[in-house]
């Protein structure tokens, strides 16, 4: 039987509903829209009566929060629902399954979910807009109302792998209609190639082996375009033709000369160049497909250590564009794989994308396109979710507006990793070893997801490419990570591939050049797929490693230890060979020596045109010219964008994205500690990036060494240490359909090798992406340069002006031939160098897009400090000065450049005698984006929370466990979604504690029925139960800590947990979802597990309606519990926070008992401590500005801030006292 529940937020909580009618009144016709309500529904199969009725209120709804329906009455509504596609993973359904399952201990059940949108007012068109509007087509269709008769769809015994019978005596023409009718990214002359092999090989080709092929060959997969052979080319600029013929002459003295000419040669060039004049001495190379890689010393606990240092840069465009969340969030997930898959911990990310203007009017959309607005923040949303559930530090995130971008979105996410080198063995497989496919399961999901993104986007890609969007599934590849941060699994695997694009066809298929895949053996999310869809389909989160026969039962176990499917797929043999089964069918039998052809030999001509000026229109007054910069959108603020990824995750982030007391001031670049597991380490990785379109789309060749140029010197402005710098590109251009589009990747190219000779630093790796088209329009040249460095933490600089009266210097190389001189940049670098490692620089800026002005302003948001500088020209103010540095230092410090004036109180910037305050370029700035990223115009209710009476209380005197001990026993469950494990065991350990992290299993029932028993038994073992922040489940089905509470109502755990807190005197603590989970089981406020009621307190979502991370100000309002025993009443500690659903809501009355009780252990405050609403301070909109609540007895305590997330070097941009003392505190409470 099917049972249907709906639920809706409640009137004073439904912030999703008032966003949505906010943007529904953008539309044309949405103007007279009065109201909207959205209300989830959900289908249910495969429970009793009883078990659906508990579902209802434990994880379907809350009674704080929702209200709850059986059936729906319109009123007069225009009402429609949709859900995902048949085969799109749906997070909510699968979350909401798999917590009933936790409650049932029985089988995992059937969830569908729709959600349902009823519009009152407005016109039935209008309506009907908004229904085009929110159904993307790709990822979602309609819902029916009608309640179906079963959940189980009956997807029929696929057909058997039809040969293609007819293929060899096709006419020329005749493989031009093939390719059409199969709609296959490969032309015809790849087609010609094939028909060639199997006329040789004397057979018809499988159905899956011209899909397979097609997907091995895309430019995607085989980088087509860039191995494409240049074989002339005309110069119109001298100075690129200069630099051609240098390359030429350099590829001779490698002994290269025969090779032919490739944007893919001239792109490596600079490595191989630089590699034979020994500049690359710890450059890790290997046969295995994996990211950059660099051989490193860490110092751990004051040895050094050898360790690998990952970094891999990876677009999702023609996705993103179709389905922006679905897009973005699996190019973080890709992103993260390539490194994870060299056996890397990824541990900091940054995103770049490139966008049309997203304020422009809806109405302004081109036909077969989404709005840019919706691009724009759905990808966002979609990055930022999968990033901030994997528990992955974004450390810069930035957004490049160019008209250009409306062909086609970029969606660019870079990432750093890293792992001790002994932990990687790295050997080519043998005939017999074992392939094991490990993580997700496989679906429809991402089929043809390569070949797509090969193509060029039309009018038609909306309603044709559904097929081709992968689904991500973060909390799956969270466990990966797990796995591979374990020594005892990674020292088992020979090679590993990553299930990108291509799925098995090229993960599996690239691990050695003879397999045999069994594809019957491949897990599958449901029945009914294909033989050609096992092949190509490239589901997330999976991964292909190679094992010793011996080793894979031991690995096995150590994958289900992590809550992982791992199944042997594949064998490697002795003939290089491709080929596959499928229902005792070989359908793939391919020879590798065709397979790595990688298709029809290609040739092009290229011209490359005179460059343009790039010089910048002045402004007419020093006025005008700030006004305009201000609110120039790539210099505008991006804190609405930037601030709902989680930056300090990890507890590894050297620098915050802002900086200052006030965190306004964007870093240079992102820095962040290794990740060492075990101890303390000062080496800190920095990363930088470097582009400006609207001087690469006038100049290719300029443009990309200025993008070079730029990602150093904000290299070493954030202290990186250049002598140990890297690079990788991230190349994106128009669809190459002539020999003037093929000149700007060329010239481009060239720019960029002379700028990687003329600074002796290499790029060793990048990601190529040329199907930038749309119609007539196309993408401007991006070639955006990645800089990657090693330095100590110690060395870390940031923009932000620190105190008044320092000095301000201003370092400039000289120009040569219209760009800075290398040589002279070099030195200034080396000089600045010398002296960051004397201590004397205080603050440093690199300049770019905006120049000098632009480093002013933004130095002095920080810490609201002006900037008194000498008389300019406004050429000097406005021009583009790459390759400056604008440095901070105290008064009468010998430093290197020109004085250019001091740091002043008197927030604002004066040249000579002319002031501009910065005050009200601040409000310009501040709101530029507010309508597209809200950060500042957000009612966050009573603007005077409670102040409480804080009255000196006895910390803790009167609580002691039953038994002591010197060394308190922490147990901290990890369920799927769980990402704080690490950063609260050594918060733990560091204070004495012994932490052991217990992994929930919910592969199957046994497993859940196991993990319960075995989780009970540890509780009675230890003394501190401590539930860490993460996502569990995904936070849903819309809400936190499901996931976590449907876990601990269970009967053996329950009276566990009360035997713990009762009887031993023990304490139980949550940080984040840890909160919501113990305030939704009332072990906060009651002490106990209870059922909830409506009148509970409960946390909800942020009012500002998205997720927020930054650092904020916490008081602690009451010591009498042992977790803030350490603190003083009244101590102040800045605590970094990153969550969507932490504003803390109850009552008056309810609010005033806690008060009454000490209970409300912290408040949020502004900077002098008082407890308040604005958005600043109070990030969600908790009522009372409550932060974290204990029980009466004090022995629980959550927190919304992330306690754990300290250490030394952490947020070094950020100056305030940090709050360490809450782990001391509880620890010491057993001695």
């Amino acid at each position: 039987m099917v049972y249907r529940v709906y639920v809706e937020k409640k009137q004073e909580y439904a912030s999703e509903a008032a966003a949505l009618l906010d943007e529904l009144r953008m539309l044309p016709d949405g103007r007279e829209i009065e109201k909207v309500r959205i209300i989830n529904r959900y289908d249910v199969e495969n429970i009793d009566k009883d078990l659906f009725d508990i579902a209802v209120r434990q994880v379907f709804s809350e009674p704080q929060l929702d209200n709850v329906y059986f059936s729906l009455d319109f009123d007069g509504a225009y009402g429609f629902a949709y859900e995902f596609l048949p085969g799109q993973f749906d997070q909510r359904a699968a979350s909401a399954a798999e917590c009933i399952q936790l409650i049932s201990m029985g089988e995992l059940p059937v969830v569908r979910s729709a959600k349902v949108i009823l519009i009152y007012g407005g016109t039935e068109k209008a309506a009907l807009s908004a229904k085009a509007y929110l159904i993307n087509p790709v990822e979602s269709r309609e819902a029916s109302f009608d309640l179906p008769d079963t959940l189980i769809l009956n997807y029929g015994e696929p057909d058997s792998v039809p040969v293609l019978d007819g293929f060899l005596s096709l006419s020329p023409e005749g493989l031009s209609e093939f390719i059409a009718k199969y709609a296959l990214a490969m032309d015809e002359a790849d087609i010609a190639f094939c028909q060639q092999y199997f006329k040789k090989v004397g057979r018809e080709p499988t159905l899956t082996e011209i899909r397979m092929l097609d997907t091995y060959w895309s430019d995607h997969c085989r980088h087509t375009t860039f191995l494409t052979t240049i074989d002339s080319v005309r110069f119109e600029n001298e100075q690129v033709e200069k630099t051609y013929a240098e390359y030429l002459k350099d590829k001779g003295e490698l002994n290269r000369g025969d090779r032919p000419t490739t944007l893919m040669d001239i792109a490596v060039m600079g490595a191989r160049y630089l590699k034979a004049k020994g500049l690359l001495k710890n450059l890790d190379e290997s046969e295995e497909i994996n990211a950059c890689t660099v051989k490193v010393k860490v110092d751990v606990n004051g040895k050094p250590e050898d360790w690998l240092f990952f970094f891999k840069n990876e677009t999702h465009n023609h996705p993103t564009e179709i389905e922006p969340f679905g897009g973005a969030a699996t190019c973080i997930g890709g992103a993260i794989r390539d490194p994870l898959s060299g056996r890397g911990y990824v541990y900091q990310a940054m995103r770049i994308t490139g966008c049309g203007d997203p304020t422009v009017p809806v109405s302004q959309t081109l036909k077969g396109k989404l709005p840019q607005r919706k691009i724009a923040a759905t990808a966002a949303a979609g990055y930022s979710s999968y990033g901030n559930q994997i528990g992955l530090a974004t450390g810069v995130v930035d957004e490049i507006y160019h008209d250009g971008y409306i062909a086609k979105h970029m969606e660019l996410g870079a990432v750093v990793g890293a792992a001790p080198q002994k932990n990687v063995r790295r050997e080519r497989p043998e005939a017999g070893d074992i392939v094991v496919l490990l993580g997700g399961k496989t679906g429809r999901d991402g089929c043809g997801g390569a070949t797509g993104s090969s193509k060029s986007h039309s009018e038609k890609s909306l309603s044709q490419c559904g097929a081709e969007v992968q689904k991500g599934n973060p909390p799956e590849e969270r466990k990966l990570q797990r796995l591979f941060r374990n020594k005892r699994a990674t020292r088992l695997i020979k090679r590993c591939n990553d299930f990108g694009a291509g799925g098995v066809s090229v993960a599996i298929g690239e691990l050695a050049d003879g397999l045999k895949i069994n594809l019957d053996a491949v897990p599958k999310k449901y029945d009914g797929l294909s033989g050609t869809e096992l092949a190509i389909s490239e589901s997330q989160e999976r991964m292909a490693v190679v094992l010793a026969p011996g080793d894979v039962d031991e690995f096995l176990r150590l994958a289900g230890q992590e809550n992982l499917e791992a199944t042997v797929v594949a064998e490697v043999t002795e003939e290089p060979r491709l080929t596959m089964f499928w229902r005792g069918d070989k359908i793939v039998d391919i020879e590798r020596e065709f397979l790595n052809s990688n298709g029809a030999p290609k040739s092009a001509g290229a011209v490359v045109a005179a460059a343009e000026s790039f010089e910048k229109t002045l402004p007419g007054s020093l006025e005008e010219g700030f006004k305009n910069l201000v609110g120039d959108l790539n210099v505008c603020s991006k804190r609405g964008l930037s601030e709902r990824f989680d930056s300090t995750i990890g507890a590894a982030s050297v620098l915050m994205p802002f900086g200052g007391r006030r965190q306004r001031t964007p870093a240079m670049a992102m820095a962040a500690k290794f990740p060492v597991l075990s101890g303390e380490t000062k080496t800190a990785s920095v990363f930088s990036f470097g582009y400006n379109p609207y001087i690469t789309e006038k100049d290719p060749y300029r443009g990309a060494y200025l993008a070079v140029l730029e990602s150093v010197c904000k290299n070493a402005a954030a202290g990186g240490d250049i002598s140990c710098c890297y690079l990788t590109f991230q190349e994106y251009f128009e669809r190459m359909t002539s020999a003037e589009s093929w000149g700007k990747p060329l010239a481009a190219l060239l720019g960029a090798y002379r700028a990687q000779k003329d600074l002796g630093l290499a790029s060793i790796g990048g990601k190529d992406s040329m199907s930038g088209s749309f119609e007539h329009i196309s993408v401007p040249p991006t070639l955006i340069s990645f800089a990657a460095s090693v330095s100590n933490s110690d060395l870390v600089l940031s923009p932000e002006f620190k105190r008044a009266g320092n000095e301000l210097y201003l370092l400039v190389p000289s120009e040569t031939d219209g760009l800075p001189d290398s040589a002279e940049f070099l030195e200034n670098t080396k000089k600045l160098s010398e002296l960051n490692r004397q201590g004397r620089v205080l603050s440093c800026s690199s300049l770019g897009y905006g120049g000098l002005a632009e480093a002013v302003f933004k130095a002095s948001l920080g810490n609201a400090l002006g900037a008194k500088l000498v008389p300019m020209e406004l050429k000097e103010i406005f021009g583009y000065r790459y390759g400056a540095y604008l440095i901070e230092v105290e008064r009468g410090t010998a430093a290197p450049g020109v004085k250019i004036g001091e740091v002043s109180e008197d927030y604002a910037i004066t040249f000579g005698d002319k002031r501009l305050p910065v005050a009200l370029l601040e409000e310009i700035y501040e709101n530029r984006l507010e309508s597209v990223y809200k950060c500042n115009k957000v009612d966050n209710g009573d603007d005077k929370p409670l102040s409480l009476n804080l009255g000196k209380k006895t910390a803790g005197a009167s609580l002691a466990p039953a038994v002591k001990t010197a060394k308190p026993r922490v147990l901290i469950p990890v369920f799927p979604g769980t990402n704080c494990e690490y950063d609260t065991a050594r918060a733990f350990e560091r204070n004495g504690a012994e932490a052991e992290i217990f992994v929930i299993n919910n592969l199957s029932s046994s497993g859940v029925s196991e993990s319960a028993e075995r989780f009970a038994k540890l509780i009675r073992q230890s003394q501190i139960i401590f539930l860490p922040g993460g996502f569990s489940g995904g936070d849903e089905p819309e809400g936190s800590g499901k996931f976590i509470t449907a876990f601990f109502r269970n009967g053996l755990i329950k009276d566990a947990v009360h035997e713990l807190l009762k009887v031993r005197k023990g304490l139980m603590g949550g940080i984040c979802n840890g909160f919501q989970a113990l305030i939704k089981l009332g072990l906060a406020p009651y002490g106990e597990i209870t059922d909830c009621k409506p009148s509970d307190p409960t946390l909800t979502f942020n009012r500002i309606g998205r997720h927020q991370s930054k650092l904020v100000r916490v008081k602690v309002c009451s010591n009498s519990s042992p977790w803030l025993s350490e603190h003083e009443i009244g101590d102040v500690g800045l605590l970094p926070i990153s969550h969507g659903e932490g504003r803390f809501v109850a009552d008056e009355q309810f609010i005033k008992k806690l008060a009454e009780n000490g209970q409300i252990a912290t408040q949020y405050v502004d900077e002098n401590g008082n407890p308040t609403m604005d958005i600043d301070y109070n990030p969600n909109g908790s009522v009372a500005a409550v932060e974290g609540i204990t029980s009466p007895d004090g022995r629980v305590f959550g927190r919304m801030g992330h306690s754990e997330r300290y250490g030394d070097n952490l947020y070094k941009n950020v100056p305030g006292q940090r709050d360490t003392a809450m782990f001391r505190g509880a620890v010491r409470y057993f001695e």
